[in-house]
């Protein structure tokens, strides 16, 4: 029985060993077939390997959200790179963590070396861990610039396919379709988008939307033009297209203006760190300090020290501030501010609304219309009652702040009484390892007697005396020892009980309160100065835009208008009150826009549409435009390089603020002024023993 049992197992194993071989045979057979490696290749290129960046990216994007802090600025940064990367879902989580990981990896090393270099002084270390996490908004904002502007260069070569696909098909439509087939370039979603406009049942309707997600002004342009083309027709102009002619233009203002940003991206590149590096030196250059010279410790280590590093870190903010402001290269900033921001939440609180609308001016009144004409000038994004609820906030900050800062002044002080050896310094070098431990020694007995008298304001040097004689360190000291012991601890007493919160640093409070409530407005009159620089410039592009509509058939005043409001930043505001009273009388409207305005050449331009709305036809109002476009060019240049130098100078000036004020506010000034007291200190001791 057992012999016929493994009998048949073996028959059956030899069986299936057969069946699997002629399985195995027929499976290879067909794997060789054309058809099946052509689905394996196709398979293959659809994997994605195990360790792949894009998925470690999207998985990182998850991640980042699920935190709360980070959460931040993660829907910030997708916020500017959702417009850019049109309907890109893939592409917009893995731009936004790329970013974040990399500004991630650069700040958190600085924070570690923060808290080594700032670990002995903790309200320093504060403050720069804090001043720290708006390093990573530049970084951010740098990265998002950087996509916008290659956006910007991918766009010199999309226009030059257009016109080669233009003369090829000669439909607006068709030649953009043709060139934004490039699925490698983020320009070609700009260009189907576009396409998918022209195409619809309401293309006028959906070129509205797109001028308020458009990435920069070229390709609203661009699409503003290729529409009044498909409508109205293009036509030859000194036989070329009116078309490629606008092409044209839109290209060389692109060119323009990359040459400009490039050119204050160099004279700025460097200038946001060198403004913030000086604060990680503090703690370097006092100990450095202090171990050279030994009696500048109680200058470093004491209020006065403490005070101007403080000064030094809000010289280093404010620089840090300002210079982010005058950087600024005209990228297109998407607003991110407008959807619920914490001023709005807070202010939809009954309590916090009633308090704020207490500082809101009334409507009508002038301090009203003064603070609104400001917004507008600043083009600042800010509605009003988000700008007092940001004035009142730093207000609120500044006075409590204040008010700790001062606390810490005063404990800082009276440690510095208990903790510093007692002893006379050299004039250069430090104390011995006996010395020190003599000194110390020294201290600890003081400060026996320090306790027994602290808080008592009326304590006399009798007093002292006595409790002094009590001590065991005292049984052999000589009178003149004992005189000596009890000036030093009385001295030390009225330094310890006069530390305490003084009348009038609470009046400095108060004044730092209301220096941080008019902050917010002194930082718009400084972007309205900025903006100011940039006048020139931007009436040249609306000669530029002129230039492109003003043949086009069935262009009128209204439509120029209205594109001239599209694009203006800084002239917004007369510019849309004219197009909104236009209907009313057009003279009229151009002849109140004239009289707001006080910049010439837009003037002459305001008097050039009023002799097109009555007396002749556009084209003809602008013909200079047209027949001096090479004069117009080479000034823009130099209107361009005039701005990068003005701004630069005063870049430089604001950037290198923070490292003049270290080496020269906290070392330079303290030696020599400690260094020449000292000094006059012992010839005086040295006149009094002769």
């Amino acid at each position: 029985m057992n012999k016929q049992m493994l009998f048949y197992i073996m028959g059956g194993s030899t069986v299936a060993f057969l069946a699997i071989a002629v399985i195995y045979f027929i499976l290879s057979k067909k794997m060789q077939s054309s058809d099946y490696r052509q689905i394996k290749k196709l398979q293959e290129g659809t994997k994605e390997k195990k360790f792949s960046s894009e998925i470690l990216f999207q998985k990182l994007y998850i991640t980042y959200l699920k935190i709360p802090f980070i959460r931040r600025y993660v829907l910030k940064i997708r916020r500017r790179l959702e417009i850019i990367e049109i309907d890109d879902e893939y592409k917009t989580r893995n731009d936004t963590a790329k970013i974040l990981t990399r500004a991630l990896g650069i700040l958190l090393p600085i924070i570690v070396v923060t808290i080594i270099v700032a670990k002995n002084n903790h309200l320093l270390m504060f403050i720069l861990l804090l001043f720290e996490l708006f390093m990573i908004d530049t970084f951010i904002d740098g990265s998002v610039d950087k996509i916008d502007n290659n956006i910007l260069r991918e766009q010199l070569d999309f226009f030059s396919e257009i016109r080669h696909a233009y003369h090829e098909y000669n439909m607006v439509e068709e030649a953009i379709y043709q060139v934004s087939q490039d699925d490698e370039k983020q320009i070609s979603s700009q260009g189907e988008k576009i396409y998918e406009i022209l195409i619809s049942d309401d293309p006028e309707m959906e070129l509205e939307k797109y001028y308020d997600i458009a990435p920069n002004a070229f390709l609203k342009e661009f699409a503003g033009i290729s529409y009044l083309t498909k409508e109205f027709g293009d036509r030859k102009v000194d036989g070329a297209s009116l078309y490629l002619k606008n092409i044209n233009n839109i290209t060389q203002e692109m060119q323009l203006e990359i040459l400009k940003r490039d050119k204050l991206n160099y004279v700025f590149q460097s200038l946001s760190v060198i403004s913030v590096v000086p604060v990680l030196f503090l703690e370097p250059l006092k100990a450095w300090a202090v171990s050279n010279f030994s009696f500048t410790a109680d200058w470093y280590n004491g209020k006065a020290g403490m005070i101007v590093q403080i000064l030094i870190l809000l010289i280093t903010f404010v620089s840090y501030v300002l210079v982010r402001k005058l950087k600024d290269n005209g990228s297109t900033q998407i607003d991110t501010s407008t959807e619920n921001p914490w001023q709005e939440k807070l202010y939809k609180k009954k309590p916090v609304k009633k308090v704020v609308d207490l500082f809101i001016p009334k409507e009508g009144t002038k301090e009203y219309r003064k603070v609104t004409t400001l917004l507008k000038d600043s083009a600042s994004k800010q509605k009003l009652h988000w700008l007092y609820m940001n004035r009142l906030a730093i207000a609120i900050v500044s006075f409590f702040a204040s008010i700790i800062l001062f606390t810490q002044l005063h404990v800082i002080a009276i440690n510095y009484v208990y903790t510093e050896p007692t002893t006379e310094y050299d004039l250069i070098g430090s104390l011995s390892e006996n010395d020190k431990k003599k000194a110390d020694e020294l201290t600890e007995q003081d400060n026996i007697i320090l306790d027994q008298f602290r808080g008592k304001t009326k304590t006399t040097k009798d007093q002292i005396e006595k409790a002094v004689r009590k001590q065991k360190y005292y049984e052999e000291a000589k009178d003149e020892e004992i005189t000596k012991a009890v000036d030093r601890i009385y001295e030390k007493l009225q330094i310890i009980n006069s530390e305490f919160l003084q009348w009038f640093e609470i009046l400095l409070a108060f004044v730092f309160m209301i220096l941080g409530y008019m902050a917010p407005i002194g930082l718009l009159y400084f972007q309205v100065k900025m903006r100011q620089l940039e006048m020139e410039d931007e009436v040249m592009q609306f000669q530029t835009i002129i230039l492109m509509l003003m043949r086009i058939e069935r262009v009128n005043v209204e439509i120029i208008l209205e594109w001239l409001e599209r694009y203006s930043n800084i002239f917004r505001a007369p510019i849309t009150k004219c197009v909104n009273n236009y209907e009313s009388g057009a003279w009229e409207s151009l002849e109140a826009m004239k009289d707001e305005v006080t910049y010439l050449p837009l003037i002459r331009i305001i008097e050039s549409l009023q002799a097109a709305v009555e007396k002749i036809p556009i084209r003809d109002a602008f013909d200079e435009l047209d027949s001096e476009r090479d004069y117009y060019q080479e000034k823009r240049k130099e209107s361009n390089e005039r701005l990068i130098k003005r701004k630069g100078m005063i870049g430089k000036v604001i950037g290198f603020a923070p490292m003049v004020s270290l080496f020269v506010g906290y070392l330079i000034v303290p030696l020599v002024f400690i260094g020449l007291t000292s000094m006059n200190s012992s010839f005086s001791s040295m006149s009094a023993l002769e």
